[in-house]
């Protein structure tokens, strides 16, 4: 007798506006060390997010828990309306998908192969909508401008280059949340402003984006809302122009902060103070 696979359900239609994810209370422990303590974050549809922070601040960590990943010693962590422990990894899979820090692949694996594995959550349906896959695959390279080398091994490409086919098999999993740490961390100056304009018009289009940024400059110009972790606690939560404040921000990462318009657009920029 063959046994039949419970097919997951996909997820509802979103509206902007919507909470896709939300942590309450939010402590987790590694090894001794809270590494978050009591974290209140809530991020919904039609916006992006950036989680910032000094080094240890809990940035990639609390990226983890919104993912249901990382487990929680208290408060708890709601993906479309239910903890993230009752969805299965299969539902999880169809409503966030998830770039981590770094890519790596054992086997030698074609960019345009690497970027279908985001298509994987999405096999039950594929006899349905067989063309639903070459279409989030094509506009996803297309989008991180990696459909150039297609046909080229993973692993020959530049660390910026893996970056970029890594975010691609995000995009293409379709999800409606998606969490991002550190895209930008690999990339050249243009790439970096291409990533965050993606996650704009991912944000336009509904979904959700929270992505963990360490240049302040990114976060204020691409980011709806800013959430300033320091030492496993939301130091200031809002927009930019409401968070990136000189004082704040020289205390947060201990290192003296210039917050100013531009001379030309008005546009938030933020630099270290540097005296050369």
């Amino acid at each position: 007798m063959r046994l039949l696979r419970h097919r997951p359900t996909p997820p509802v239609p979103v509206e902007p506006g919507d909470v896709l994810a939300v942590a309450e209370g939010l402590r987790v422990r590694l090894g001794p060390r809270d590494v978050l303590q009591g974290i209140d974050v809530t991020v919904r549809a039609g916006e992006v997010l950036a989680l910032v922070g000094p080094n240890g601040a809990g940035k990639s960590t609390l990226l983890g828990a919104l993912a249901g990943d990382v487990p929680a010693v208290g408060g708890v962590v709601r993906v479309h309306g239910r903890p993230a422990t009752e969805w299965s990894a299969a539902e999880l899979a169809l409503r966030r998908a998830v770039l981590p820090q770094s890519a790596s692949l054992s086997f030698p694996f074609a960019v345009e192969d690497v970027v279908r594995m985001g298509r994987a959550p999405w096999a039950p349906w594929a006899a349905v909508a067989p063309d639903d896959d070459d279409l989030a695959v094509a506009e996803a390279m297309r989008q991180t401008e990696v459909a150039a080398f297609a046909s080229r091994p993973f692993g020959a490409l530049s660390g910026g280059e893996r970056a970029r086919v890594a975010l691609a098999r995000v995009l293409a999993q379709r999800a409606p949340l998606l969490l991002l740490d550190e895209p930008t961390a690999a990339l050249d100056l243009r790439h970096q402003e291409l990533v965050l304009r993606v996650c704009r018009e991912r944000a336009r289009e509904g979904d959700a984006v929270v992505v963990v940024l360490h240049d302040l400059g990114l976060a204020a110009a691409y980011a709806h809302r800013v959430a300033i972790l320091r030492g496993g606690r939301v130091a200031a939560d809002g927009a930019p122009e409401e968070v990136f404040d000189e004082r704040l921000l020289s205390e947060v990462y201990d290192q003296p902060v210039e917050v100013f318009p531009h001379p030309r657009t008005g546009a938030l920029l933020v630099n270290p103070e540097r005296n050369l």
